[in-house]
């Protein structure tokens, strides 16, 4: 179920109005109430992998309430393992399987070796990526003994299946969002009118910006053999724009929705456009992954601890892997790859943490220095959402070999100024918003003016509201 479909406008003031007029006075129906709606909302799109995350659920239940019992240490690595084994088995087989069989296909054709694939017809579930993620910072948290575990198998599911955040995050850790579920939630107006704000401001970026960016983005990168360097550039700015209002959209829209029924998820974008830097671009673009993989792998690993040697090779550690859990396919690997090439010169001179407060905190433009830091940095980032795109490492390097060609400083073929016009408004507005948990949370407008914006906003929901597109995460 998307939440940009109609389907969704009618399944959310259903639950809402059950939540709140008919269980309101029982935490146990509440959380009953949520998990029903959860299966529902997933299984709308293909109710076979319902299975999968109940038997995931199970799991996870079943091993946390194991480490808790037993004070052996071995035993408790090896609920650990079972834990890795299973979730990260699911994942690399409807994930990686096919990857893998074609990757060795692939490799033993270099020495002129053909092998017939056996390949299968894997359908992958949507979203087994974030919930996978979500249930494993459960266990292993029980394992490092910063959680104690549950007995409430429904407070439990209905962490794992959590709808509004369920296909795309943020993927919550289970210190955060499971203890919600055991204490009585009552509504909070307030609380609901920032919800609001927030499910409407992330149906922009998702409608209106991201939508209509995907439409002359597709057409570019499908043709780009036909294309002027300038009209690429065009296309990879496009992209750029659609992934960022695609995502953070989908997580404003979660986070909104989570208020409406009295939960707090984590923030996961931070108006990463306006970084100065790769290493600020990381702590503000989908902080909940880059978190997840900071403290369940990174720091494990070692970390920054260590000679030069460590640290490098910790850090393309972390970015192959983050690369590779966004899909079975080489472009990301080099995408994570790049990313690390950016991020390497910054932490070696001790620089990766010199940018924490956002740009221009206390003064409304940025300095010259900012805005070029902030504009090379911006560059980076849409040269490597390039590998991001393409299908194939060859289709993005032929991509990049007309985008550096003399065609660049053409003029570029744009089939409507509007969507530009779109962008430069979307930006101003973050840029407007920059201090806030999102760009519209605090509007300086008096009433009329402020009601009047929000109908602005829905008016060009309304006027751009074109073909019905799932959310790019969705494949991840």
């Amino acid at each position: 179920m998307l939440f940009n479909s109609i389907d969704f406008a009618v399944f959310l003031p259903i639950i809402f109005i059950l939540y709140w007029f008919v269980c309101n006075k029982n935490l146990k129906l509440q959380n009953s109430l949520v998990l029903l709606a959860s299966y529902v909302f997933y299984g709308w799109w293909d109710w076979r992998f319902l299975s999968l995350i109940a038997f995931s659920t199970l799991v996870d239940y079943c091993i946390g309430l194991a480490l808790n019992s037993t004070a052996y240490s071995k035993r408790k690595k090896l609920l650990l393992s079972l834990s890795l084994l299973i979730n990260l088995g699911f994942l690399g087989f409807f994930k990686y399987y096919n990857f893998f069989v074609e990757s060795f296909i692939d490799a033993f054709s270099l020495f002129g070796k053909s092998i017939k694939p056996n390949t299968l017809d894997i359908i992958l579930p949507v979203g087994i990526s974030f919930y996978t993620f979500q249930t494993l910072s459960y266990t292993i948290d029980v394992y490092r003994k910063k959680l104690k575990p549950t007995k409430d198998i429904i407070a439990f599911a209905a962490f794992v299946s959590f709808f509004p955040q369920l296909v795309a995050g943020p993927i919550e850790r289970a210190t955060k969002l499971l203890p919600q579920f055991y204490k009585k939630r009552t509504f909070n107006y307030n609380l609901a009118v920032l919800g609001m704000r927030q499910i409407l401001w992330g149906l922009f970026k998702k409608i209106v910006i991201a939508d209509n960016c995907a439409q002359y983005a597709n057409e570019i990168f499908n043709d780009y053999g036909s294309q002027s360097g300038s009209t690429l550039f065009l296309g990879a700015l496009f992209f750029t724009f659609q992934i960022y209002g695609d995502f953070s959209g989908y997580s404003d829209i979660a986070i909104g929705i989570s208020r409406l029924f009295g939960f707090d998820l984590m923030k996961n974008f931070a108006f990463p456009y306006f970084s100065r830097d790769i290493a600020e671009f990381w702590r503000r673009w989908h902080i909940s992954l880059s978190t997840w993989f900071r403290d369940y792998l990174y720091i494990p690993l070692g970390g920054s601890r260590g000679g030069t040697w460590i640290k490098v090779k910790n850090t393309f550690i972390i970015f192959l892997v983050s690369g590779f859990w966004h899909g079975a396919n080489w472009t990301f690997v080099v995408w994570g790859g790049l990313n690390a090439l950016y991020f390497l010169p910054i932490m070696l001179r001790n620089k990766n943490r010199k940018h924490i407060e956002i740009v221009a905190l206390h003064t409304f433009l940025p300095t010259l220095k900012e805005t070029g830091q902030m504009l090379s940095t911006f560059v980076m980032t849409v040269f490597a959402w390039i590998f991001f795109r393409s299908d194939t490492i060859k289709s993005a390097l032929e991509y990049i070999s007309i985008l550096c060609s003399k065609s660049l400083i053409s003029l570029p073929n744009i089939k409507s100024k509007s969507i530009l016009i779109l962008i430069v408004f979307f930006m101003l507005i973050e840029w407007l918003g920059r201090r806030n948990e999102f760009a519209i949370e605090k509007i300086q407008l008096k009433q009329p003016l402020r009601w009047g914006f929000y109908l602005f906003l829905v008016l060009l929901l309304v006027i751009f509201n074109g073909k019905e597109q799932e959310f790019i995460y969705f494949q991840f």
